[in-house]
């Protein structure tokens, strides 16, 4: 996917601590695939911390970023640039279509923390290198170490720069659940059917699928040959039913199927964000 180079004065970036943003490779990999994996699928997206935030300290604020340069932070390496040049096509295409839709003043633009120290303060609690991706509602930011990107291509078998772009825009969908005010609504649901509330979490997952396609279904001048078939391969790769292999009963699913990740990021790929809406529609 052929992106824009990324701008530090539009994008909020920085490091949860010292030295520059790694890349993964060498020993003890499979043990950070199955941690980094786990907590993917399992772990700190905004409904796995919906349960427990409320029980923190909501005065808790994200460890503040070093004094690095931000040019420095996105240019250390490859997934790091590719990283922040998606943070902005994100933020620049979200952000037109809140004002198209008349709802300008609603949108608010997402921090993205590298992750490089071992265990870092969130809005949400501790965070630690091994859990992967995540999405922080209480301070609005995205935490992930690029280790997990290789990762990734490890189980989806693509090293395609797609399948990245596609984990940091369902991330930034959970963004468009908070500042939309869908994450509470289904937090709400939640507590009040809490027998449901891994249903719940997996309709909140699709949807942040379905809006990562439309992100890249509104940016399709920019899409390369084979760019769809990475992310479905990611998001097959990374789905419940994928990862578990059986361990799990389909009741305790949170992320969702691989074949339901998929037919999100497909339907979200015709660029109607209205129609993601419709996911998570049980009003």
């Amino acid at each position: 996917m052929r992106l824009n180079p990324f701008d530090t004065s539009k994008i909020d970036v920085g490091t949860t601590g010292g030295g520059g943003v790694g890349k993964a490779g060498g020993i003890g990999c499979g043990t950070i695939i199955i941690a980094a994996l786990g907590y993917f699928v399992f772990g700190l997206d905004p409904m796995q911390t919906a349960a427990t935030v409320e029980g923190m300290q909501q005065g808790q604020v994200a460890q503040a970023p070093t004094n690095e340069d931000e040019d420095a932070i996105c240019s250390s390496n490859q997934y790091a640039t590719e990283t922040c040049n998606a943070l902005l096509s994100l933020n620049e295409t979200w952000q037109q279509t809140f004002q198209q839709q008349g709802y300008g003043d609603q949108f608010q633009q997402p921090g993205l923390r590298f992750a490089t120290s071992e265990s870092f303060s969130t809005g949400c609690g501790r965070g630690s290198v091994g859990m992967g991706p995540f999405y922080c509602p209480a301070d609005q930011r995205i935490y992930i170490d690029v280790n997990f990107y290789d990762q990734l291509a490890q189980m989806s078998g693509n090293r395609g720069d797609f399948a990245r772009y596609y984990v940091i825009a369902h991330e930034y969908g959970h963004h468009i659940q908070t500042i939309t005010g869908i994450s509470q609504q289904i937090r709400s649901y939640q507590q009040a059917n809490p027998r449901q509330a891994n249903q719940l979490s997996v309709l909140m997952e699709l949807q942040a699928d379905c809006y990562a396609g439309v992100w890249a279904g509104k940016n399709r001048n920019l899409i390369d040959p084979g760019d769809i078939e990475e992310g479905m391969q990611a998001a097959a790769a990374i789905g419940d039913d994928t990862l578990t292999k059986g361990r799990v009963s389909s009741e305790n699913f949170t992320h969702g199927t691989s074949a339901q990740r998929s037919q999100a990021l497909r339907l979200g790929l015709q660029g109607d964000d209205k129609q993601c809406d419709a996911i998570t529609n049980i009003g």
